[in-house]
Protein backbone atom coordinates (compact mmCIF):
# COMPACT_ATOMS: atom_id res chain seq x y z
CA UNK A 1 0.00 0.00 0.00
CA UNK A 2 1.17 3.51 -0.93
CA UNK A 3 2.29 5.47 2.36
CA UNK A 4 0.50 8.57 0.94
CA UNK A 5 -2.98 6.79 1.42
CA UNK A 6 -1.97 4.15 4.37
CA UNK A 7 -3.94 5.45 7.84
CA UNK A 8 -1.43 6.57 10.60
CA UNK A 9 -0.39 3.70 12.93
CA UNK A 10 -0.24 4.13 16.47
CA UNK A 11 0.02 1.85 19.48
CA UNK A 12 -3.41 0.84 21.79
CA UNK A 13 -1.86 2.17 25.21
CA UNK A 14 -1.50 5.60 23.57
CA UNK A 15 -5.27 5.87 21.92
CA UNK A 16 -6.67 4.42 25.81
CA UNK A 17 -7.08 1.05 24.70
CA UNK A 18 -5.23 -1.91 26.61
CA UNK A 19 -2.96 -3.86 24.02
CA UNK A 20 -4.07 -7.06 26.86
CA UNK A 21 -7.46 -6.32 25.72
CA UNK A 22 -7.22 -6.74 22.21
CA UNK A 23 -5.03 -9.50 22.34
CA UNK A 24 -8.24 -11.40 24.49
CA UNK A 25 -10.19 -10.04 21.38
CA UNK A 26 -8.39 -12.33 19.02
CA UNK A 27 -8.18 -14.92 21.65
CA UNK A 28 -11.16 -15.29 21.42
CA UNK A 29 -11.79 -14.24 17.75
CA UNK A 30 -9.86 -17.42 16.93
CA UNK A 31 -11.10 -19.73 19.90
CA UNK A 32 -14.55 -19.39 19.29
CA UNK A 33 -15.06 -18.10 15.35
CA UNK A 34 -13.77 -20.86 13.40
CA UNK A 35 -13.14 -18.71 10.36
CA UNK A 36 -12.62 -15.31 11.04
CA UNK A 37 -10.13 -13.55 8.55
CA UNK A 38 -8.83 -10.60 9.13
CA UNK A 39 -9.83 -7.04 11.33
CA UNK A 40 -8.29 -3.66 11.59
CA UNK A 41 -9.33 -1.45 14.58
CA UNK A 42 -8.93 2.27 14.44
CA UNK A 43 -8.78 4.85 17.36
CA UNK A 44 -8.48 8.84 16.97
CA UNK A 45 -8.19 8.10 13.72
CA UNK A 46 -5.16 6.07 13.96
CA UNK A 47 -4.74 1.70 13.48
CA UNK A 48 -4.02 0.43 16.75
CA UNK A 49 -4.66 -2.85 16.16
CA UNK A 50 -4.71 -4.79 12.53
CA UNK A 51 -4.35 -8.65 11.46
CA UNK A 52 -4.94 -11.29 8.85
CA UNK A 53 -5.11 -15.07 9.64
CA UNK A 54 -2.69 -16.07 6.70
CA UNK A 55 -3.23 -17.19 3.75
CA UNK A 56 -5.40 -14.08 4.22
CA UNK A 57 -3.33 -11.13 3.43
CA UNK A 58 -3.42 -6.96 3.92
CA UNK A 59 -3.05 -6.53 0.11
CA UNK A 60 -5.66 -8.96 -0.71
CA UNK A 61 -9.02 -7.77 -1.93
CA UNK A 62 -11.76 -9.61 -0.61
CA UNK A 63 -15.36 -10.18 -1.34
CA UNK A 64 -18.16 -7.66 1.14
CA UNK A 65 -21.34 -9.05 -0.43
CA UNK A 66 -23.91 -6.73 1.74
CA UNK A 67 -21.75 -4.33 2.87
CA UNK A 68 -21.58 -2.88 -0.62
CA UNK A 69 -24.80 -1.75 -0.24
CA UNK A 70 -23.13 1.12 2.04
CA UNK A 71 -21.00 2.21 -0.69
CA UNK A 72 -23.93 2.21 -3.29
CA UNK A 73 -25.82 4.56 -0.57
CA UNK A 74 -22.78 7.14 -0.85
CA UNK A 75 -23.16 7.00 -4.70
CA UNK A 76 -26.54 8.25 -4.24
CA UNK A 77 -25.64 10.49 -1.21
CA UNK A 78 -23.18 11.92 -3.48
CA UNK A 79 -25.73 12.09 -6.32
CA UNK A 80 -28.07 13.74 -3.83
CA UNK A 81 -24.95 16.56 -3.82
CA UNK A 82 -24.60 17.25 -7.11
CA UNK A 83 -28.42 17.83 -7.14
CA UNK A 84 -28.91 15.01 -9.60
CA UNK A 85 -32.10 13.61 -7.24
CA UNK A 86 -33.75 13.86 -4.15
CA UNK A 87 -34.58 10.70 -1.93
CA UNK A 88 -38.02 12.10 -2.68
CA UNK A 89 -38.30 11.17 -6.24
CA UNK A 90 -40.69 8.93 -6.83
CA UNK A 91 -38.96 5.72 -8.06
CA UNK A 92 -41.13 5.11 -11.22
CA UNK A 93 -39.69 8.40 -12.71
CA UNK A 94 -36.62 7.15 -13.33
CA UNK A 95 -38.54 3.90 -15.18
CA UNK A 96 -41.21 5.12 -16.94
CA UNK A 97 -40.55 2.63 -19.85
CA UNK A 98 -40.65 -0.19 -17.30
CA UNK A 99 -43.31 0.72 -15.06
CA UNK A 100 -46.50 -1.95 -15.09
CA UNK A 101 -49.78 -1.45 -17.02
CA UNK A 102 -51.61 -1.34 -13.65
CA UNK A 103 -49.39 1.44 -11.19
CA UNK A 104 -50.74 0.35 -7.93
CA UNK A 105 -50.72 3.50 -5.72
CA UNK A 106 -48.25 2.05 -3.21
CA UNK A 107 -45.84 1.40 -6.33
CA UNK A 108 -46.97 5.33 -7.22
CA UNK A 109 -45.73 6.50 -3.75
CA UNK A 110 -42.43 4.68 -3.86
CA UNK A 111 -39.47 6.95 -3.07
CA UNK A 112 -35.95 6.42 -3.76
CA UNK A 113 -35.37 7.20 0.18
CA UNK A 114 -37.82 4.22 0.46
CA UNK A 115 -35.38 1.97 -1.63
CA UNK A 116 -32.72 3.62 0.95
CA UNK A 117 -34.43 2.57 4.04
CA UNK A 118 -35.60 -1.11 2.87
CA UNK A 119 -39.01 0.16 3.41
CA UNK A 120 -40.00 0.25 -0.49
CA UNK A 121 -43.26 -1.83 0.77
CA UNK A 122 -42.97 -4.95 -0.65
CA UNK A 123 -43.84 -7.79 2.03
CA UNK A 124 -40.56 -10.29 0.85
CA UNK A 125 -37.20 -9.52 -0.56
CA UNK A 126 -37.65 -8.88 -4.37
CA UNK A 127 -34.36 -9.96 -5.38
CA UNK A 128 -34.71 -13.25 -7.02
CA UNK A 129 -37.62 -12.32 -8.99
CA UNK A 130 -35.53 -9.28 -10.35
CA UNK A 131 -32.90 -10.85 -11.26
CA UNK A 132 -34.81 -13.78 -13.06
CA UNK A 133 -36.34 -11.32 -14.93
CA UNK A 134 -35.40 -10.75 -18.59
CA UNK A 135 -36.18 -7.06 -17.92
CA UNK A 136 -35.08 -6.74 -13.84
CA UNK A 137 -36.41 -3.34 -13.61
CA UNK A 138 -39.68 -4.48 -14.65
CA UNK A 139 -39.40 -7.14 -12.50
CA UNK A 140 -38.92 -5.40 -9.65
CA UNK A 141 -41.64 -3.36 -10.09
CA UNK A 142 -44.21 -5.61 -11.17
CA UNK A 143 -43.86 -7.17 -7.96
CA UNK A 144 -47.16 -6.22 -5.36
CA UNK A 145 -46.59 -3.75 -3.28
CA UNK A 146 -48.51 -4.93 -0.23
CA UNK A 147 -48.25 -2.22 2.23
CA UNK A 148 -47.61 1.79 2.31
CA UNK A 149 -43.91 2.67 1.16
CA UNK A 150 -41.83 3.90 4.55
CA UNK A 151 -43.75 1.91 6.69
CA UNK A 152 -42.59 -1.64 6.59
CA UNK A 153 -39.26 -2.83 6.80
CA UNK A 154 -38.19 -6.32 4.64
CA UNK A 155 -34.28 -6.94 3.97
CA UNK A 156 -34.07 -6.00 -0.05
CA UNK A 157 -31.22 -6.25 -2.00
CA UNK A 158 -33.53 -5.67 -5.55
CA UNK A 159 -34.24 -2.35 -3.77
CA UNK A 160 -30.36 -1.75 -3.87
CA UNK A 161 -29.84 -2.67 -7.41
CA UNK A 162 -32.52 -0.06 -8.45
CA UNK A 163 -30.45 2.67 -6.59
CA UNK A 164 -27.71 1.14 -8.62
CA UNK A 165 -29.45 1.60 -11.78
CA UNK A 166 -30.74 5.16 -10.62
CA UNK A 167 -26.91 6.26 -10.31
CA UNK A 168 -26.17 4.99 -14.12
CA UNK A 169 -29.05 6.79 -16.01
CA UNK A 170 -28.46 9.85 -14.51
CA UNK A 171 -24.74 10.35 -14.32
CA UNK A 172 -24.15 7.94 -17.91
CA UNK A 173 -21.52 5.69 -15.48
CA UNK A 174 -21.85 2.81 -13.35
CA UNK A 175 -21.85 2.33 -9.57
CA UNK A 176 -17.72 2.06 -9.66
CA UNK A 177 -16.97 4.43 -12.07
CA UNK A 178 -19.35 7.55 -10.66
CA UNK A 179 -17.45 6.36 -7.17
CA UNK A 180 -13.94 6.48 -8.20
CA UNK A 181 -12.99 9.99 -8.67
CA UNK A 182 -15.23 11.35 -5.59
CA UNK A 183 -14.46 8.28 -3.06
CA UNK A 184 -12.16 5.97 -3.79
CA UNK A 185 -9.39 7.94 -5.28
CA UNK A 186 -9.37 10.54 -2.59
CA UNK A 187 -9.65 7.31 -0.26
CA UNK A 188 -6.65 5.66 -1.84
CA UNK A 189 -9.15 2.47 -2.36
CA UNK A 190 -7.11 1.27 -5.26
CA UNK A 191 -8.10 -1.98 -7.73
CA UNK A 192 -11.69 -2.23 -6.65
CA UNK A 193 -14.13 -4.52 -8.78
CA UNK A 194 -18.20 -4.06 -8.74
CA UNK A 195 -20.05 -7.26 -10.58
CA UNK A 196 -22.63 -6.13 -13.03
CA UNK A 197 -25.85 -7.50 -14.12
CA UNK A 198 -25.54 -8.08 -17.90
CA UNK A 199 -27.49 -5.31 -18.54
CA UNK A 200 -23.87 -3.58 -17.34
CA UNK A 201 -25.47 -1.82 -14.05
CA UNK A 202 -23.21 -2.66 -11.32
CA UNK A 203 -25.55 -5.34 -8.47
CA UNK A 204 -25.13 -2.43 -6.06
CA UNK A 205 -26.54 -4.70 -3.24
CA UNK A 206 -23.81 -6.85 -3.66
CA UNK A 207 -20.29 -7.55 -5.75
CA UNK A 208 -17.81 -5.29 -4.84
CA UNK A 209 -14.41 -6.30 -3.67
CA UNK A 210 -11.82 -4.34 -1.53
CA UNK A 211 -9.08 -4.72 0.76
CA UNK A 212 -9.60 -4.86 4.90
CA UNK A 213 -7.90 -1.22 4.72
CA UNK A 214 -10.41 -0.19 2.50
CA UNK A 215 -13.22 -0.40 4.40
CA UNK A 216 -11.83 1.05 7.41
CA UNK A 217 -11.15 3.64 5.40
CA UNK A 218 -14.47 4.29 4.42
CA UNK A 219 -15.96 4.00 8.02
CA UNK A 220 -13.53 6.68 9.33
CA UNK A 221 -14.90 8.83 6.28
CA UNK A 222 -18.41 8.55 7.59
CA UNK A 223 -16.78 8.36 11.72
CA UNK A 224 -15.51 12.01 10.49
CA UNK A 225 -18.73 13.14 9.06
CA UNK A 226 -17.74 13.21 5.53
CA UNK A 227 -14.26 14.65 6.01
CA UNK A 228 -11.31 13.36 4.66
CA UNK A 229 -7.59 14.94 4.73
CA UNK A 230 -9.59 18.00 4.98
CA UNK A 231 -11.69 18.01 2.17
CA UNK A 232 -15.36 17.26 2.41
CA UNK A 233 -15.64 14.23 -0.06
CA UNK A 234 -19.91 13.61 1.57
CA UNK A 235 -22.16 16.09 3.45
CA UNK A 236 -22.55 15.82 6.92
CA UNK A 237 -26.30 15.99 6.75
CA UNK A 238 -26.27 12.85 4.11
CA UNK A 239 -23.88 10.76 6.72
CA UNK A 240 -26.46 11.90 9.81
CA UNK A 241 -29.42 10.60 7.98
CA UNK A 242 -27.54 7.14 6.40
CA UNK A 243 -26.25 6.06 9.76
CA UNK A 244 -29.91 7.32 11.84
CA UNK A 245 -32.74 5.32 11.89
CA UNK A 246 -35.12 5.54 9.08
CA UNK A 247 -37.32 2.83 9.37
CA UNK A 248 -37.62 0.26 12.97
CA UNK A 249 -37.53 -3.30 12.34
CA UNK A 250 -38.11 -6.54 15.42
CA UNK A 251 -36.64 -4.07 18.45
CA UNK A 252 -34.96 -6.90 20.29
CA UNK A 253 -32.39 -5.19 22.35
CA UNK A 254 -30.18 -8.42 22.26
CA UNK A 255 -29.69 -8.46 18.84
CA UNK A 256 -27.73 -5.99 16.70
CA UNK A 257 -30.26 -6.83 12.93
CA UNK A 258 -32.68 -5.14 15.32
CA UNK A 259 -31.63 -1.98 16.51
CA UNK A 260 -33.17 0.26 13.06
CA UNK A 261 -32.28 0.68 9.42
CA UNK A 262 -30.55 3.67 7.84
CA UNK A 263 -29.59 4.45 4.57
CA UNK A 264 -27.89 1.38 3.70
CA UNK A 265 -26.96 1.08 6.78
CA UNK A 266 -27.97 -1.09 9.85
CA UNK A 267 -27.84 0.90 13.36
CA UNK A 268 -25.94 -1.70 16.20
CA UNK A 269 -26.45 -1.19 20.02
CA UNK A 270 -24.52 0.74 21.77
CA UNK A 271 -24.99 3.94 19.68
CA UNK A 272 -22.65 2.37 16.85
CA UNK A 273 -23.57 1.58 12.89
CA UNK A 274 -22.85 -0.43 10.24
CA UNK A 275 -22.10 -1.68 7.25
CA UNK A 276 -22.23 -5.55 6.78
CA UNK A 277 -21.97 -8.32 4.49
CA UNK A 278 -23.12 -12.02 4.47
CA UNK A 279 -20.81 -14.12 6.30
CA UNK A 280 -18.78 -11.87 8.20
CA UNK A 281 -17.86 -8.83 6.51
CA UNK A 282 -18.15 -5.59 9.20
CA UNK A 283 -17.36 -1.95 8.77
CA UNK A 284 -18.60 -1.28 12.15
CA UNK A 285 -18.41 2.68 13.28
CA UNK A 286 -18.41 3.30 17.19
CA UNK A 287 -19.25 7.15 17.50
CA UNK A 288 -18.96 7.33 21.01
CA UNK A 289 -15.59 5.85 21.23
CA UNK A 290 -14.33 7.81 18.14
CA UNK A 291 -13.75 3.97 16.83
CA UNK A 292 -13.90 2.22 13.51
CA UNK A 293 -13.65 -1.66 13.39
CA UNK A 294 -13.28 -3.30 9.64
CA UNK A 295 -13.69 -7.55 10.02
CA UNK A 296 -13.63 -9.76 7.23
CA UNK A 297 -14.43 -13.73 7.89
CA UNK A 298 -16.64 -16.47 6.88
CA UNK A 299 -18.60 -17.13 9.26
CA UNK A 300 -22.11 -18.55 9.82
CA UNK A 301 -23.12 -16.84 12.86
CA UNK A 302 -22.91 -13.16 12.52
CA UNK A 303 -24.16 -12.07 15.77
CA UNK A 304 -21.40 -14.14 17.19
CA UNK A 305 -19.17 -12.19 16.19
CA UNK A 306 -20.58 -9.16 17.41
CA UNK A 307 -21.27 -10.19 20.90
CA UNK A 308 -17.39 -11.02 21.05
CA UNK A 309 -16.88 -6.68 19.72
CA UNK A 310 -18.77 -5.38 22.41
CA UNK A 311 -17.62 -8.05 25.26
CA UNK A 312 -14.01 -7.78 24.54
CA UNK A 313 -13.81 -4.49 22.80
CA UNK A 314 -15.71 -2.14 23.98
CA UNK A 315 -15.52 -2.73 27.37
CA UNK A 316 -11.47 -1.74 26.95
CA UNK A 317 -12.11 1.47 25.05
CA UNK A 318 -14.92 2.71 28.08
CA UNK A 319 -11.64 2.70 30.37
CA UNK A 320 -10.11 6.13 30.95
CA UNK A 321 -6.74 5.44 31.84
CA UNK A 322 -4.06 2.93 30.31
CA UNK A 323 -0.32 3.40 31.04
CA UNK A 324 1.86 3.55 28.10
CA UNK A 325 3.80 0.28 27.44
CA UNK A 326 6.19 -0.55 24.57
CA UNK A 327 6.24 -3.63 25.57
CA UNK A 328 2.87 -4.67 25.40
CA UNK A 329 2.05 -2.98 22.55
CA UNK A 330 4.98 -5.06 20.69
CA UNK A 331 3.92 -8.23 22.28
CA UNK A 332 0.32 -7.83 20.70
CA UNK A 333 2.12 -6.93 17.58
CA UNK A 334 4.34 -9.83 17.24
CA UNK A 335 0.98 -12.23 18.39
CA UNK A 336 -1.31 -10.72 15.53
CA UNK A 337 1.51 -11.38 12.72
CA UNK A 338 1.30 -14.91 13.77
CA UNK A 339 -2.02 -15.82 13.06
CA UNK A 340 -3.07 -18.30 10.80
CA UNK A 341 -5.78 -20.54 9.49
CA UNK A 342 -3.82 -24.18 10.17
CA UNK A 343 -4.70 -26.44 7.52
CA UNK A 344 -6.40 -29.77 8.80
CA UNK A 345 -3.95 -32.13 9.71
CA UNK A 346 -3.73 -35.94 9.28
CA UNK A 347 -0.96 -38.36 7.73
CA UNK A 348 1.10 -37.71 4.78
CA UNK A 349 0.95 -40.74 3.73
CA UNK A 350 -1.11 -44.22 2.94
CA UNK A 351 -0.70 -47.29 1.73
CA UNK A 352 -3.63 -46.83 -0.42
CA UNK A 353 -1.95 -43.68 -1.83
CA UNK A 354 0.08 -45.85 -4.14
CA UNK A 355 -2.92 -48.18 -5.47
CA UNK A 356 -5.24 -44.83 -6.10
CA UNK A 357 -2.68 -42.96 -7.71
CA UNK A 358 -3.58 -42.02 -11.21
CA UNK A 359 -6.51 -43.97 -11.69
CA UNK A 360 -9.61 -41.97 -12.81
CA UNK A 361 -12.68 -41.90 -11.08
CA UNK A 362 -16.41 -40.99 -13.45
CA UNK A 363 -19.23 -40.03 -12.35
CA UNK A 364 -23.03 -40.16 -13.49
CA UNK A 365 -24.25 -36.71 -14.19
CA UNK A 366 -26.45 -35.25 -11.26
CA UNK A 367 -28.23 -32.01 -11.01
CA UNK A 368 -26.55 -30.46 -8.35
CA UNK A 369 -22.94 -31.44 -9.51
CA UNK A 370 -21.06 -30.84 -12.56
CA UNK A 371 -18.27 -33.31 -11.98
CA UNK A 372 -17.52 -35.44 -14.54
CA UNK A 373 -14.27 -37.20 -13.48
CA UNK A 374 -11.51 -36.67 -10.89
CA UNK A 375 -8.20 -38.04 -10.73
CA UNK A 376 -5.44 -38.21 -7.70
CA UNK A 377 -1.42 -37.91 -8.79
CA UNK A 378 -0.12 -38.46 -5.01
CA UNK A 379 3.23 -36.81 -5.60
CA UNK A 380 6.54 -37.16 -2.76
CA UNK A 381 5.62 -33.23 -1.64
CA UNK A 382 1.94 -32.62 -2.78
CA UNK A 383 -1.04 -34.08 -4.51
CA UNK A 384 -2.18 -33.16 -8.11
CA UNK A 385 -5.79 -33.59 -8.73
CA UNK A 386 -7.34 -33.60 -12.30
CA UNK A 387 -10.76 -32.92 -12.87
CA UNK A 388 -12.88 -32.51 -15.46
CA UNK A 389 -16.42 -30.27 -15.38
CA UNK A 390 -19.33 -30.25 -17.24
CA UNK A 391 -21.65 -27.49 -17.75
CA UNK A 392 -21.43 -24.18 -19.42
CA UNK A 393 -19.31 -21.51 -18.46
CA UNK A 394 -15.56 -21.62 -17.19
CA UNK A 395 -16.01 -23.95 -15.03
CA UNK A 396 -16.57 -26.43 -18.20
CA UNK A 397 -13.11 -28.97 -19.37
CA UNK A 398 -10.39 -29.84 -17.73
CA UNK A 399 -8.50 -28.29 -14.55
CA UNK A 400 -5.53 -29.29 -12.14
CA UNK A 401 -5.30 -28.26 -8.78
CA UNK A 402 -2.30 -29.08 -6.33
CA UNK A 403 -2.80 -29.51 -2.34
CA UNK A 404 0.27 -29.83 -0.10
CA UNK A 405 0.10 -32.61 2.81
CA UNK A 406 -1.21 -30.59 5.64
CA UNK A 407 0.74 -27.05 4.55
CA UNK A 408 -1.28 -24.79 1.97
CA UNK A 409 0.08 -24.70 -1.83
CA UNK A 410 -0.87 -21.49 -3.77
CA UNK A 411 -2.99 -22.32 -7.28
CA UNK A 412 -6.53 -21.56 -8.68
CA UNK A 413 -9.67 -23.50 -8.80
CA UNK A 414 -13.22 -23.45 -9.72
CA UNK A 415 -14.47 -26.20 -6.97
CA UNK A 416 -17.55 -24.57 -5.82
CA UNK A 417 -17.05 -21.20 -7.87
CA UNK A 418 -18.44 -20.18 -10.89
CA UNK A 419 -15.15 -18.34 -11.97
CA UNK A 420 -11.45 -19.67 -11.05
CA UNK A 421 -10.46 -18.38 -7.88
CA UNK A 422 -7.25 -18.24 -6.15
CA UNK A 423 -6.92 -20.46 -3.75
CA UNK A 424 -4.93 -22.80 -0.98
CA UNK A 425 -4.84 -26.35 -0.94
CA UNK A 426 -4.47 -28.63 1.24
CA UNK A 427 -4.86 -32.26 1.73
CA UNK A 428 -4.29 -35.54 4.29
CA UNK A 429 -5.57 -38.88 4.97
CA UNK A 430 -8.26 -38.32 7.38
CA UNK A 431 -8.55 -42.46 7.53
CA UNK A 432 -6.44 -44.85 5.98
CA UNK A 433 -8.93 -45.09 2.85
CA UNK A 434 -10.03 -41.62 3.48
CA UNK A 435 -8.29 -38.50 1.41
CA UNK A 436 -9.26 -35.58 2.53
CA UNK A 437 -8.63 -31.96 0.78
CA UNK A 438 -9.27 -28.45 1.98
CA UNK A 439 -9.56 -25.86 -0.58
CA UNK A 440 -9.64 -22.29 0.92
CA UNK A 441 -10.79 -19.33 -1.53
CA UNK A 442 -8.74 -16.31 0.70
CA UNK A 443 -10.63 -13.60 -1.54
CA UNK A 444 -13.86 -15.04 -0.16
CA UNK A 445 -15.71 -16.20 2.76
CA UNK A 446 -15.35 -20.00 1.26
CA UNK A 447 -13.61 -22.71 2.29
CA UNK A 448 -14.56 -26.01 0.92
CA UNK A 449 -13.60 -29.15 2.09
CA UNK A 450 -13.99 -32.54 -0.36
CA UNK A 451 -13.69 -35.67 1.14
CA UNK A 452 -12.78 -38.82 -0.87
CA UNK A 453 -13.31 -42.47 0.06
CA UNK A 454 -11.48 -45.16 -1.93
CA UNK A 455 -13.01 -48.36 -1.83
CA UNK A 456 -12.54 -51.35 -4.53
CA UNK A 457 -12.68 -49.38 -8.11
CA UNK A 458 -15.39 -47.14 -6.10
CA UNK A 459 -14.40 -43.25 -4.93
CA UNK A 460 -17.58 -41.85 -2.08
CA UNK A 461 -17.22 -38.35 -3.10
CA UNK A 462 -18.32 -35.79 -0.69
CA UNK A 463 -18.30 -31.90 -0.80
CA UNK A 464 -18.64 -29.14 1.82
CA UNK A 465 -18.65 -25.69 2.33
CA UNK A 466 -17.79 -23.52 6.06
CA UNK A 467 -20.47 -21.17 4.87
CA UNK A 468 -22.84 -21.31 1.64
CA UNK A 469 -26.38 -19.21 0.27
CA UNK A 470 -27.90 -22.87 -0.27
CA UNK A 471 -27.26 -26.60 1.35
CA UNK A 472 -23.35 -26.25 2.92
CA UNK A 473 -23.16 -29.97 2.33
CA UNK A 474 -24.17 -31.48 -1.14
CA UNK A 475 -25.56 -35.35 -1.25
CA UNK A 476 -22.42 -37.78 -2.24
CA UNK A 477 -21.36 -38.81 -5.17
CA UNK A 478 -19.96 -41.86 -5.92
CA UNK A 479 -17.08 -42.60 -8.82
CA UNK A 480 -15.98 -45.69 -10.72
CA UNK A 481 -12.31 -45.87 -11.93
CA UNK A 482 -12.37 -47.22 -15.60
CA UNK A 483 -9.14 -46.14 -17.21
CA UNK A 484 -6.02 -46.02 -15.55
CA UNK A 485 -3.48 -43.27 -16.86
Amino acid sequence: MSPIFSLPRSTPEHEGVASSAISDFANTLSNEIQYIHSFMLLRHGSVIAEAWWHPYRPELPHVLFSLSKSFTSTAVGLAVAEDRLSVDDRVLSFFPEDAPVKISKNLAEMKVKHLLSMSTGHDQDSTERTMRSRNPFKGFLSMPVKHAPGTFFVYNSGASYMLAAIVQKLTGQTLIEYLTPRLFEPLGIVGATWESHPNGVNFGGWGLKIKTEEIARFGQLYLQKGIWNGQRLLEDDWVATATSKQVSNEGNPTVDWAQGYGYQFWRCRHNAYRGDGAFGQYCIVIPDQDAVLAITAGVPDMQAVLNIVWEKLLPAMEMKSKQHSEVASARLETKLKQLKITPPQGAVISKMASTVSQKVYSFEPKNFETLKNIAFDFGKNSCSITYTLLGGGKRRGKHNLTCGYGTWVDGKSVFGSPIPQRVVASGVWTSADTFTVTICQYETPFIGTITCKFGGDLLFYQSKANVSFGPQEQPQLIGKCEINT
